[in-house]
């Protein structure tokens, strides 16, 4: 037994402290120095304790608050490993050398966003104080009509900071730590992190142009997924959207699970270039949130979600325990900004800009032989057999794109292209550059 334990310490990290706190403070700090990478495994918990003379129960806590912190996870028998994306610091952006095109960005084109009204406009409208409504009377309205435009119940309203603010705060309101979350892949990035970070077990749905494939989501049904989250237009990575008979099939396979969580992810809305659409309709449970980061600016943080009374009264519920609710400052200026005429103009143009960038290149690609998707969206998605290698290539040639590896979980490769500022002649010299990459590397057709 002895020797055992010996050849287990010799091949994994082991963790120091004499309290609980400390030995999760000594991994925490293993994974941010990357002494500990995702998936390494801990010690068991009987072998780490008598390596430091503690009780089991001690070593156990440390390893529990791993897991509510988002660093480690539970794998039963194969024990505790590091999670795939620990949230111990924000994942670092990818770098782009001086003079090279960054393409990765998934941001707005900044000629395509509004100016902002003057602070004085709203400050005069803006007298907050405690125990008010938490949704301004100006904002409320306008979203509330917007929202039922788009077939959307719009009675119970909560403003979020931002897109993913809102879908963690759902998810928080009704699941809990080993709970299961079915998502689309390849997927948003960061809400891959943040599943990570809440200890919650992901299920990768496939899809196709139109979104989650049907057979993928009864899968997860099956599989007992507590949660779903969509992005029904300008998905992310891929720009899939959904049709009218895609809805309707998900539809269909959500009726069979009436007490699922379901959240809708519309962070592109105005902007994204294809039809509203949802699968909200009667469910018990559900949240459709819509922001403005897309068509009014990434520095309002701003989002509107609706949902069913329970899930918007739990969210209001906790965020009074915090930030209290999104400054009324920042949601007098989106009012102020969906009243002007101008700005309704300026969405228009900006839609049909998004559009023509992305079929562009995506025309330039096919004529070359080379298949894209991006039927929506800021951005195109380009299967690729090598990923590590197909970047690089691009990178020689003055591109820089993102690798499709930090979106996927069990998707094919594949590279994702930031179009919303690829002007038409970058476009075909991008596509040109990018066929000399592929015909240097074997090709994914499938």
């Amino acid at each position: 037994m002895l020797q055992y334990i010996i050849n287990i310490m010799l091949t994994q990290y082991v963790p120091t402290g004499r309290s609980a706190s400390e030995i999760a403070a000594a991994v925490e700090a293993a994974v941010r120095d990357g002494r500990l990478l995702p998936g390494q495994s801990l010690p068991p918990v009987r072998l780490l304790a008598t390596e430091l003379g503690l009780s089991p129960a001690t070593v156990a806590a440390a390893y529990r608050d791993l897991r509510v912190k988002g660093i480690a996870r539970g794998h039963r028998r194969a024990g505790t490993r590091i999670t795939s994306s620990p949230p111990t610091s924000p994942r670092p952006p990818i770098a782009v050398p001086t003079g090279v095109r960054n393409l990765i960005s998934g941001s707005p084109d900044p000629a395509l966003l509004p100016a902002l009204p003057p602070l004085r406009t709203t400050v005069a409208t803006s007298r907050r104080l405690y125990g008010e409504a938490a949704i301004s009377p100006r904002l409320a309205p306008l979203a509330s009509a917007r929202l039922r435009a788009d077939g959307i119940d719009a009675v119970h309203l909560a403003v979020t900071s931002g897109a993913l603010d809102g879908v963690e705060r759902v998810l928080a309101a009704w699941l809990r730590p080993g709970d299961r979350v079915a998502v689309e892949d390849p997927g948003y990035a960061p809400l891959l992190d943040l599943l990570a970070a809440l200890d919650l077990a992901i299920i990768p749905m496939r899809m196709d142009e139109s979104g989650v494939r049907p057979e993928a989501l009864a899968n997860a049904l099956a599989a007992a997924c507590q949660a779903v989250v969509f992005v029904p237009r300008a998905q992310s990575p891929t720009g899939a959207a959904w049709d009218a008979e895609r809805t309707a099939e998900l539809a269909e396979v959500l009726s069979s699970a009436p007490d699922v969580l379901v959240i809708e992810d519309d962070h592109a809305a105005d902007v994204a270039g294809a039809q509203a659409r949802t699968v909200t309709t009667g469910r018990r449970s559900w949240a459709a949130i819509r922001s403005v980061s897309k068509t009014l600016g990434p520095d309002l943080r701003l989002a509107v979600l609706s949902g069913d009374a329970v899930t918007v009264a739990r969210v209001e519920g906790r965020q009074s325990l915090g930030p209290g609710w999104v400054s009324y400052l920042l949601q007098e200026t989106v009012a102020d900004l969906w009243e002007d005429p101008a700005v309704g103009r300026l969405l228009v143009r900006a839609r049909a800009a998004y559009a023509r960038r992305r079929a562009g290149l995506i025309d330039n690609l096919a004529a070359i032989g080379i298949p894209a998707a991006g039927r929506s969206g800021l951005a195109v998605w380009v299967p690729v057999a090598d990923e590590p290698g197909t970047t690089s290539a691009l990178l020689g040639r003055g591109w820089a794109v993102a690798p499709g590896e930090r979106f996927r979980i069990a998707s094919a490769p594949g590279i994702r292209i930031g179009i919303a500022t690829l002007t038409a002649a970058e476009s075909g010299r991008l596509a040109a550059d990018l066929a000399e990459c592929l015909h240097q590397r074997p090709r994914r057709t499938d």
